[in-house]
């Protein structure tokens, strides 16, 4: 028996929604043949994965999965809790979820902490110069935000158009089933100042 707050998912704080929106994406839901549930959570920073386990007050071991060549380790956090399951799917999760990803019912206090998470877990900001064949090259920041969902983005977009961010493009990745949601440098600059 390790020890859990099998109630971080029954209250909304500022903690909790930054790693349910991790959880949104670097996270699974496993239900087992014998009925066993887990929750668990995979990155590649485990200072991160460190962290979240103290706000979740887990005593459960980390465990690291090494990996060859230039890809990083990865480190997961695995949690067996039928109460904590039951709670995610009561806030709309499920197995398998990349595909069917919906966004929660999330208070407006808390919506910065559950975007910070969740682009921390599957998002990246892209520094460079586009256009370079041009006589005059665009020197460009572009946040973006990744899901095979598109719904899920589509909800993301209007969430951060209530706050501070207003535009955004929808884009589906070539040669993949993801979609990513870009920001351009203005409303980067905006978002940072917000998450």
């Amino acid at each position: 028996y390790k020890k859990v707050n099998k109630s971080f998912f029954k209250k909304w704080s500022h903690d909790m929604a930054y790693v349910l929106g991790f959880f949104a994406a670097d996270g699974n839901m496993i239900k087992t043949k014998r009925g066993t549930h887990f929750i668990a959570i995979q990155i590649t920073d485990k200072d991160i994965l460190y962290t979240m386990r103290e706000a979740i007050g887990s005593e459960h071991t980390i465990s690291k999965r090494e990996r060859f060549g230039n890809e990083s380790d990865i480190y997961r956090l695995q949690i067996g809790s039928k109460e904590m399951f039951e709670d995610l799917i009561s806030l709309g999760f499920m197995p398998g979820k990349s595909k069917r990803l919906s966004m929660p019912e999330i208070p407006k206090k808390y919506f910065g902490d559950f975007v910070r998470g969740y682009f921390d877990g599957d998002g990246n900001v892209w520094v460079g110069f586009k256009h370079k064949e041009r006589s005059k090259s665009l020197y460009a920041i572009t946040t973006v935000f990744t899901s095979g969902t598109k719904e899920f983005l589509v909800d993301l977009q209007s969430g951060l158009a209530e706050t501070v961010v207003t535009s955004g493009s929808l884009v589906k990745k070539k040669g993949s089933e993801c979609y990513s949601l870009q920001y351009s440098i203005g409303d980067t600059l905006k978002s940072v100042s917000y998450t």
